[in-house]
Formats: structure tokens, C-alpha cells, sequence
């Protein structure tokens, strides 16, 4: 039996509570019809006794105290699901914004999705190709991997997520099926245009499906995107056998949400003011990527975050660290260069690349120029340091050589056009043609059989 209820007990920001409610469940969505005018949904987020704390997705404007009908529907917050969601774009709870009409199934799956269990998770293998040098090279991305960008407010972080879905591919060779779930979280008009007609330009939109939630749309709703987004990632995945990148821009927008909403509800705060709870939540929504045993599909993620004030010890990349598999970690002076992506390949890195590359997945000799590069790459920043204190004249032949070859690694290796598109043998073939800018002797990282037959 439905019971509807009729009057608020309180409004607080997108938070409203009600008194003398029966069986309500934590997570269930609620129908509220604001005097007979207007629908909204929402979900209870807390239960004391008789009283339900509940968030309204669309706000609690042009809400009263008095004239409030409120319905349990008794059942979570569900997203329908088909196999046409593919080049369609929803709004932040899952639905259309394109004007081609509802999707049409029975098929209604819970967003908060299921815990992978941990015993039939296969190891992350095989690569997926971007075809952006510095990532595919030096970070590659693998199947079944989370792998998030940490960015700052200004950088092209944009541009780079767009360019990864317009490339993103399983390579030349592979026949699997694949597809691209992108959420964008408290994006401005303009940045949401861009990346839809980005997507429709290039031709891509077919294999994209797309969650929007606008800055100007509740901050509620920016909660339960990522969360939409993987559900129908993992539909996608576990039950067609399609191989799903998810990219999820600006998590740190989720995070801002999730700290807004925890002050209204007076929660005690934690590190610069967010919910105790925010470890866990990121949590939930990173290890939501994975393959599982005995399916053909995999679910891999690129979470995208703005790092307030560039730095890196903030919570929320602090936090993404700890769970994700790596970083790529995109640089504010080499983005003042005009180099394009502007990543600094020394503090990113793939925890999962070595077991995705090499002989049968990319090219022998992959993870011994990575190595290569990664260690030259380095001793060119000595080399930059001793020049800015002795002059670049007073170096030594070899110093110089590094600064040479630090130089074109910039402009050659790490920067390349935002439409072009590189295969992983154009990328490996960049890195051996810069490190033969250096004495074979300096090549300490590479077998020697394979500097025989690439030096």
C-alpha cells in the first residue's frame, strides 16, 4: 500500500524533513508533487524514528510547508536500460535531454549498483589506445583500470577529455566491441556545447553516450551522475560484452556537491570542511571499474579532477590516489610553453601498464623505452638546474646533449596536435628517434638485443 503524505516538517537548502512516516528505507526514492503544479523527485538520505531527512534533485524552490504531498515509492533510485542508450545524451539522473523520446524497456536497474566481488575479478590486460603519445607510451592505460587526470582550473583538461574520446580505441587489430560513457559534473553551457558538438563533429557520437549536469541544474543531482553513468557502463560491460571507457569530469564539482549538502544536513566536517565520508564515496565510485571472470566486457575509468590551487596534497587527489591505479598529472608551466598536453611525465604513472604492453599486446621493446625515456627525462631537469646556476655555455658536452634532447622530448614526444591521432608504433618510433639524440652508453635501461636491432 503507497501512503502519501501531505506537509513538510522543515525545509533546509535541498533538504526537506518529514514527520510520522512508516516504513521508509534509506536510499528510496520519493515522488513529491509541489501543489498539484509541479513534480519533483528525491531520495531519503537519513531516518530518525518517524522522521525522513530527504534531498530533492531539483531543488526545494517554490516548495511550502503546507501544500506538499510526499510518496514512497519504496524502491531505490533506477535508471531504464537498453542497448539504444548508445548516442543518446541524458541529463544528470538518467534522463533524455536530446529530444528523441524516453527509452523504451523494462529493464530498470538500481543505480547504486552492485559490489564487484573480489574473487571473480580477472586482472587488468590489453591496452586501450588514446593516441596520445605521453599516455599510450609512458602511462598506458589498460583495460579494467582506473587511471584519473589530475588537472588545474585553466588547464585544457577539456580538450584533453575530448580528444581521448574522439581516439580512444582497442587498437587497429582488436573486433571487440567498444563504447564511451561520458559524465560531465557541474560544467558551464558553453563547456557542455563544446563537447557535444566535439563528439558530433568527429563522427564518434554513435558509440557515446552522454550525462550532462549543467552548473545551473541542483547540486543534488551532480551526487547521483557518476553513479548513473557507471550503471549503464556496467550494463554496457557485464551484460552486451562491450569493452566501456568512462570518463567523469570534474569529480572535484561531486566532491564540492558532497561537502554542500553534508553542511546542510550539519554533519561534522572533516578536512577543509568535506564529509568524513568522502574517502568512501570516491571509493564506491572508483572500484566500479574492473573486469569480471567468465565476461567478455570490461568497465575502465578516467576520472577527471581540478586541483584547487594546483595542489596535489589537497583531499580529493589525496584521496584518488590512494585508490586509483596512477595519475596523469597535467602541468601548469609547460601548459605556459604552448606545449599540448601539457602532462609532466615524471609524477604520472600507470601502476598497471607493465602487464598490458610488450611482445603480443604492443611491441617488445614498449616497456624499455618507457624506462628509457622516464630516466633521461629526468637527468635533463639536473641539467636545467645546473645551467639556470652556471650557464648554459659552462655545461658539459653531454649536459648539453640532455638539454637538447629534454627540448624535442617536450615539443616531439609529449606534445602533438589536438586532432592528431598517433598508433603506438608511431609513438615508440618518436621515442627511439629521440633517444638516439644520446650516446648509445647512456641507453643503461634497455637490453642490449633490443638496442641492437631499434639503435
Amino acid at each position: 500500500m503507497v501512503i502519501e503524505y501531505l506537509g513538510l516538517q522543515e525545509i533546509n537548502g535541498p533538504l526537506v524533513a518529514i514527520e510520522g512516516v512508516s516504513g521508509a528505507s534509506y536510499d528510496e526514492i520519493v515522488e513529491i508533487n509541489v501543489g498539484d503544479k509541479e513534480k519533483k523527485i528525491g531520495r531519503v538520505v537519513e531516518i530518525y524514528g518517524d522522521k525522513a531527512v530527504i534531498q530533492v534533485f531539483e531543488g526545494t524552490e517554490n516548495m511550502s510547508l503546507v501544500n506538499t504531498h510526499t510518496r514512497f515509492t519504496g524502491h531505490p533510485l533506477e535508471v531504464s536500460l537498453s542497448p539504444d542508450i548508445l548516442g543518446r545524451t541524458f541529463n544528470g539522473i538518467g534522463q533524455p535531454i536530446d529530444g528523441l523520446g524516453e527509452i523504451v524497456t523494462e529493464k530498470k536497474v538500481d543505480v547504486n549498483g552492485m559490489p564487484l566481488n573480489p574473487v571473480t575479478r580477472e586482472y587488468p590486460r590489453n591496452y586501450i589506445r588514446t593516441g596520445i603519445s605521453a599516455i599510450d607510451g609512458l602511462t598506458t592505460l589498460i583495460r579494467g583500470q582506473k587511471l584519473p587526470i589530475f588537472s588545474g582550473n585553466g588547464l585544457p583538461h577539456d580538450q584533453l577529455a575530448a580528444q581521448i574520446v574522439r581516439q580512444a580505441s582497442l587498437g587497429d587489430s582488436s573486433g571487440e566491441e567498444f563504447g564511451i560513457i561520458f559524465a560531465a559534473m557541474g560544467v558551464k553551457y558553453d563547456v557542455a556545447d563544446f563537447f557535444r558538438r566535439a563528439f558530433e563533429e568527429s563522427g564518434v557520437s554513435s558509440h557515446v553516450t552522454m550525462f550532462l549536469n549543467l552548473a545551473s541544474d541542483p547540486v543534488v543531482e551532480r551526487l547521483i551522475t557518476p553513479k548513473v553513468a557507471l550503471t549503464a557502463a556496467e550494463y554496457l560491460a557485464f551484460e552486451l560484452g562491450m569493452h566501456i571507457l568512462v570518463i567523469l569530469t570534474d569529480m572535484t564539482s561531486f566532491a564540492e556537491a558532497m561537502r554542500e549538502v553534508s553542511s546542510s544536513k550539519g554533519e561534522i566536517p572533516s578536512r577543509k570542511g568535506y564529509p568524513g565520508y568522502l574517502y568512501s564515496e570516491l571509493a564506491t565510485i572508483y572500484e566500479r571499474a574492473g573486469i569480471v571472470a567468465g565476461v567478455n566486457g570490461s568497465v575502465t575509468q578516467i576520472p577527471i579532477l581540478t586541483m584547487p590551487n594546483d595542489d596535489i596534497t589537497h583531499p580529493i587527489p589525496d584521496l584518488t590516489g590512494y585508490i586509483t591505479e596512477g595519475q596523469i598529472v597535467l602541468d601548469r608551466a609547460m601548459n605556459g610553453q604552448s606545449i599540448y598536453p601539457p602532462i609532466n611525465v615524471l609524477p604520472s604513472l600507470s601502476r598497471l601498464m607493465k602487464d598490458g604492453i610488450g611482445e603480443g599486446y604492443t611491441r617488445e621493446d614498449h616497456q624499455d623505452v618507457a624506462n628509457q625515456l622516464f630516466s633521461c627525462y629526468a637527468k635533463v631537469g639536473e641539467a636545467r638546474n645546473l645551467a639556470s646556476v652556471i650557464g648554459e655555455d659552462e655545461l658539459s658536452p653531454l649536459d648539453k646533449k640532455y638539454l637538447e634532447f629534454g627540448n624535442a622530448f617536450e615539443k616531439e614526444f609529449v606534445g602533438q596536435g589536438p586532432n592528431e591521432n598517433r598508433t603506438i608504433l608511431d609513438t615508440l618510433d618518436i621515442g627511439w628517434r629521440l633517444l638516439r639524440l644520446l650516446p648509445r652508453e647512456e641507453l643503461d635501461r634497455i637490453n642490449t638485443k633490443i638496442l641492437d636491432k631499434y639503435y
